[in-house]
């Protein structure tokens, strides 16, 4: 496959801090990347940006919180005035909050779709004219639910089907103007992201019963290294034996 010359060129990730965006931070500066890592908890993004550094690249620590316009107004801005450009934008932030329907509060459900979807939105708004400038990439993780709602969830699978359809009504528009977008669907993964009973998923799978988070990161990377003209639209990366739980 034909790879991008990574000399000079700047990522920013959101969700930064732990999971699935701090493995994507980690490969993409193994790549020679600049990155921008924003997150809530501006403490591990510290500690990830030291981490960093044994890969000889910049980076920049940009306390973030997705569901605040401003913001997120703030955090492209600082990362494009930092290092001049940005080529990829990953979008990664998104919280899950579980509950039966007739229950569910309404902070819950705010913060969910203020976070997995406003977030989304703001950040790809404020990203996208500096994407066409560099002809870059535009990274959306979503979910297995995405494609896949159920019961205990459906407020979440809500968030990850509007993300599924801003992803390709995006594509759809800036494709002509050379942005590479894509939405990768990953089922569950080794994170600190917490299952409906209240347990972490890296401490209630043991490896190798799930994804990794950075076998999602090979995914963003998939992406970016496509050839100039194409774009891996939707890429679902699920544990092999995941549709037995339907089938």
């Amino acid at each position: 496959m034909e790879k991008k010359n990574t000399e000079r060129k700047v990522a920013l990730v959101t969700g930064a801090s732990s999971g699935i965006g701090k493995a994507v931070c980690k490969r993409l500066a193994e790549e020679g990347m600049d990155v921008g890592l924003a997150a809530r908890r501006e403490k591990e993004l510290h500690a990830l940006a030291k981490e960093l550094k044994d890969h000889n690249i910049k980076t920049l620590v940009l306390p973030t919180d997705v569901s605040v316009e401003e913001d997120v107004n703030d955090m492209v801005e600082k990362t494009v005035d930092e290092f001049g450009r940005l080529d990829i934008m990953v979008n990664n932030a998104g919280i899950i909050r579980y509950g039966d329907i007739e229950e569910f509060s309404t902070e819950d459900y705010k913060e969910m779709m203020e976070t997995n979807c406003d977030g989304m939105f703001f950040a790809t708004r404020a990203a996208l004219a500096h994407l066409k400038k560099s002809k870059g990439n535009l990274v959306f993780i979503g979910s297995f639910d995405a494609n896949h709602p159920r019961s205990f969830n459906p407020v979440y699978a809500a968030t990850k089907w509007w993300t599924k359809a801003f992803v390709h009504g995006i594509e759809s528009i800036v494709g002509k103007d050379g942005v590479a977008v894509s939405l990768i669907n990953p089922s569950e993964v080794r994170t600190d992201i917490k299952d409906k009973n209240g347990t972490e998923y890296k401490r209630k799978y043991e490896q190798g019963d799930v994804l990794e988070p950075e076998e999602v990161a090979e995914a963003v990377l998939f992406a970016w290294n496509q050839k100039s003209w194409t774009t891996a639209s939707e890429i679902n990366l699920y544990r092999r034996d995941k549709m037995g739980d339907f089938f």
